[in-house]
């Protein structure tokens, strides 16, 4: 069993607060990994970097002071050794070759599941962890392609990036939680859809459910924001 003194530290550099508690609190739940920081801008990602040691950045590459490959450019030319997965929804593949040329390891489109994210990080560790010198060919081509992800791990069909955005924010900002119906009000949409999203977030566990007493009829069901441990 790994203990934090071994687990991989993770800096989560996303400007979106939504966006980078969750994408915390989903490092936060797989084993070998830890949360080193999160941040929320490429001049506070920097002052982490200085002050913290970081093995992988999750980076999003549209920041507010600066492109992330600007980066990623910039810790190359001090040498810093962190690997990085882009985080992002960046879909222009010049962008993703340059990347590529600057060390990232892995892409992970927005938006994207807990199972999406583990997944690649699964993959990471085991390429990571890979030591010695290769037999041949054949080995080295075993450890690249852990690095190779799968198809797969889009939303559920039915459910749009968008829209569970939206729901998350709203979930989010209200304290004491929110019902489907009041999730579908504040969204605009039904209350059948809203409940859909919301449980995809209990699901991916980004939000909690409990019964709400005290009303006539059947009891209704709240739910209420995880924040990450951060």
């Amino acid at each position: 069993m790994s203990t934090d003194a071994d687990s991989l530290r993770v800096l989560v550099v996303e400007d979106d607060p939504v966006a980078a508690d969750a994408h915390a609190l989903y490092v936060s739940r797989i084993g070998g990994f830890r949360v080193a920081g999160v941040a929320n801008s490429r001049a506070e990602a920097v002052r982490v970097l200085e002050r913290t040691r970081v093995d992988l950045l999750l980076l999003d590459l549209y920041l507010p002071d600066g492109h992330g490959l600007h980066l990623l450019r910039s810790l190359r030319a001090a040498g810093h050794p962190a690997d990085v997965i882009a985080v992002t929804s960046a879909r222009d593949l010049a962008i993703v070759r340059e990347g590529v040329s600057l060390g990232v390891v892995q892409y992970v489109l927005k938006p994207f599941t807990f199972a999406t994210l583990r997944d690649r990080l699964a993959r990471y560790a085991e390429f990571r962890a890979a030591a010695g010198e290769a037999s041949g060919q054949d080995e080295v081509d075993r450890a690249l392609g852990a690095l190779r992800a799968p198809q797969g791990g889009a939303l559920p069909k039915g459910l749009s990036g968008p829209t569970l955005e939206a729901v998350t924010r709203s979930l989010r900002d209200t304290a004491a939680g929110l019902t489907a119906a009041e999730a579908g009000a504040a969204v605009g949409i039904s209350r059948i859809t809203a409940r859909r999203y919301l449980e995809h977030l209990v699901t991916e566990g980004r939000a909690a459910r409990s019964p709400q007493y005290g009303q006539i009829g059947r009891p209704e069901l709240q739910y209420r924001w995880i924040p990450a441990n951060r």
